[in-house]
């Protein structure tokens, strides 16, 4: 009877039936069909059983070309930083050989059983919309530590918690990338502004918000695909669709989601509770960390350096060349305005110029061009 299990739960972990909502959800068989099964949530207004007492898995993914025993030097300086800072915890890296296997084997018939994630990641060929994919999907079915390739640990993974908080009452740690909302409305920068970082992300398994985020991805790049009358496996994405579509812009905009569904009441989860932050903070059993946590020395959004104790790993970007084969904007004659790096006057300055040539009739921006082409040679 299904009171039994239910009676030997100690009493501090039973829920009244009252308080539990019922849903239905679409669950794949093996022959591919949908049906709709009816499922038991979560207690109203309060993450899963599991989620709410479990701890953070003592794992640490990586993902990269190649496994580990070939590695560039570069590569093996910074994957060694996580394994000499957290001995006690186990190591794996997915790689270009070994990604498919675990894909079948999470989210294949004897896992997950959603072939229609199987199918579309063995379709898509763009590699950095595939690491994206992978990173949430290891975070959604195993959970863990999940780091680039390029990104060294300086301080050991259990430093990542303050210790005024109970891990009990967190499902996911990330730290503030970009803080910069004055640029929100800038017709390039804004959709940048505002961003959580994904370069390192800790994760429970089976969190709603990962796997929101690959169904979101596949719908968007379908959408893509479409558009652009291509298969899959010919998509042409450029940086601000990369970003935005898979990159921290879809990852902060997909948690920003989650964090008011799991509020209790309140004002709504905007930016504004993460802007300016002085210390973490946790938000629908989300916890926050500050900028200087994940994306110190970026010269811009008050992130601080390397040195401080507050600073927990350090991006090298030596991994993070994918833009070249999905460029920025860049305009023929003031170049990307990223180059900015956030810098307020340059931006102004960078804008009034681009609003100038627009001005110009085609012959007076030809000329612009060339002297333009001159000053870089």
């Amino acid at each position: 009877m299904a009171s039994g299990p239910r009676r030997n739960l100690p009493s501090s972990l039973r829920i009244p039936p009252s308080t539990v909502e019922w849903t239905v959800t679409k669950k794949y068989d093996t022959n591919n069909n949908t049906r709709e099964i009816e499922k038991m949530g979560s207690p109203l207004g309060s993450p899963t059983l599991a989620a709410s007492t479990a701890k953070f898995r003592n794992k640490i993914w990586q993902t990269w070309k190649l496994d580990p025993l070939n590695f560039e030097d570069r590569d093996l300086v910074t994957s060694r930083t996580w394994v000499a800072k957290n001995p006690n915890m186990r190591y794996e890296v997915l790689t270009d050989a070994n990604e498919m296997a675990f894909v079948e084997e999470h989210f294949g018939p004897n896992g997950l059983n959603r072939p229609d994630i199987v199918k579309f990641y063995r379709s898509i060929n763009l590699h950095i919309i595939k690491a994206d994919l992978l990173r949430y999907m290891i975070m959604y079915a195993q959970g863990g530590v999940y780091a680039d390739i390029d990104v060294e640990a300086l301080r050991p993974v259990h430093r990542f918690i303050p210790e005024r908080y109970d891990e009990r009452d967190i499902d996911m740690i990330v730290g503030v990338e970009i803080d910069q909302p004055d640029f929100s409305d800038h017709p390039i920068l804004g959709k940048k502004s505002k961003s959580f970082c994904q370069w390192t992300i800790i994760s429970k398994p089976h969190q709603p918000v990962m796997l929101k985020l690959i169904e979101n991805i596949m719908a968007w790049l379908k959408n893509v695909a479409k558009e652009q009358k291509v298969p899959l496996g010919e998509v042409q994405l450029d940086f601000d669709q990369v970003i935005s579509g898979t990159g921290p812009s879809a990852f902060t905009k997909a948690l920003l989601e989650q964090m008011n569904q799991r509020r209790s009441g309140g004002p709504k989860v905007t930016w504004d509770m993460f802007h300016n932050m002085d210390e973490s903070k946790i938000v629908g059993r989300v916890l926050v960390l500050d900028v200087e946590a994940f994306c110190a020395g970026q010269g811009h959004s008050d992130s601080g350096n390397h040195d401080s104790r507050g600073a927990l790993v350090k991006h090298h970007y030596h991994a993070s060349n994918w833009p070249s084969k999905h460029p920025r904007y860049s305009h023929p004659v003031y170049g990307q305005v990223e180059d900015c790096n956030w810098n307020a006057e340059c931006v102004r300055l960078w804008d009034e110029n681009v609003a100038e040539y627009n001005k110009l009739t085609e012959e007076e921006k030809k000329t612009k061009i060339d002297e333009a082409k001159k000053g870089g040679d």
